[in-house]
């Protein structure tokens, strides 16, 4: 619509004013956040060129006699494809640590329906979650030096407590700097040598004073798994203990803990249950997010 004056007549209103974002009233409640608001980036549009305008259409021309050739060719080279999409979800899946919400990441209540001894439903509660760091300190150093051969780009923990508040697990994310051959290696190794048994390689626990935590240490722990994965850079791992502090001798791994005819204390309290539980709902949640995250359109 012309809002320009005729000749001779007066405006009849005020002149129109260029609209104004005006920001929403403040919100008082807290928003969910998603992995989706923290990841996108705002791209630059360049200035077409007229010169570059040609170019383009020419490329058009030639780009279209490629198309049959090349979608023959990524059919036959459907390994090239595979990889290229491995390389993209350990970009983003190393940079997770950063970008994903930490109630995504380790959600503040999680849901283990069947996970528990018997096939019983289980529910736990975030106690808290430890500032971000290296591996160094958080690990055992043989641990560490085992893991030494991928790196660590970061490493994350929480700690969570049962409905009942009779056991606490501690459930790590370790972002590492290693490539996929390099992930494949360290999970062969694992397998093959069966480290994940090894009491020497067992994960530190994450204690948190004034809480079901408070006495969680070293000598508390008495159930354990450590996972590396070779889809994303990453090594999931779990160690859980009974939340009155007691001293564990006979400490044992998910696999030999959450076996029927186990009969140790941290067996028959379903420990092995626990950290098996959370670690897995954990790293499910993290492929989830990291799939999504690669396969959002730029």
């Amino acid at each position: 619509m012309d809002l320009t004056p005729r000749p001779g007549t007066a405006p009849t209103g005020p002149a129109p004013v260029p609209y104004a974002y005006r920001p929403p009233p403040p919100y008082h409640g807290v928003p969910p956040e998603t992995p989706a608001e923290t990841t996108t980036r705002l791209r630059p549009i360049r200035t077409r060129h007229p010169a570059r305008s040609a170019s383009a259409a020419v490329c058009v021309v030639l780009g279209l006699g490629l198309i049959g050739g090349a979608a023959t060719g990524a059919w036959l080279t459907s390994d090239s494809s595979a990889d290229a999409t491995a390389r993209s979800a350990y970009t983003v899946g190393r940079s997770a640590w950063h970008s994903v919400p930490v109630d995504t990441l380790f959600p503040r209540t999680l849901k283990g329906e069947g996970a528990g001894p018997g096939g019983s439903d289980r529910v736990w509660t975030r106690i808290a979650v430890a500032p971000d760091g290296g591996c160094r300190a958080a690990l055992d150093p043989l641990l560490a030096r085992t893991l030494g051969p991928v790196g660590c780009e970061r490493l994350l923990r929480a700690t969570y407590t049962d409905a009942t508040s009779s056991s606490v697990t501690t459930v790590g994310v370790i972002f590492t700097e290693g490539d996929a051959a390099a992930m494949r290696a360290l999970n062969s190794r694992f397998t093959g040598q069966h480290l994940g048994r090894r009491t020497d390689l067992m994960p530190r626990t994450y204690p948190v004073k004034g809480t079901a935590a408070a006495g969680f240490g070293d000598r508390q722990r008495a159930s354990w798994t450590v996972h590396v994965l070779t889809e994303v850079p990453v090594v999931v791992f779990a160690v859980s203990g009974f939340a009155d502090g007691r001293t564990v001798t006979d400490p044992q791994p998910v696999d030999s803990a959450t076996a029927a005819d186990a009969t140790t204390a941290a067996a028959q309290a379903g420990l092995g249950h626990e950290a098996k539980g959370i670690a897995d709902r954990i790293e499910r949640d993290l492929r989830r997010t990291v799939t999504d995250l690669t396969e959002k359109p730029e």
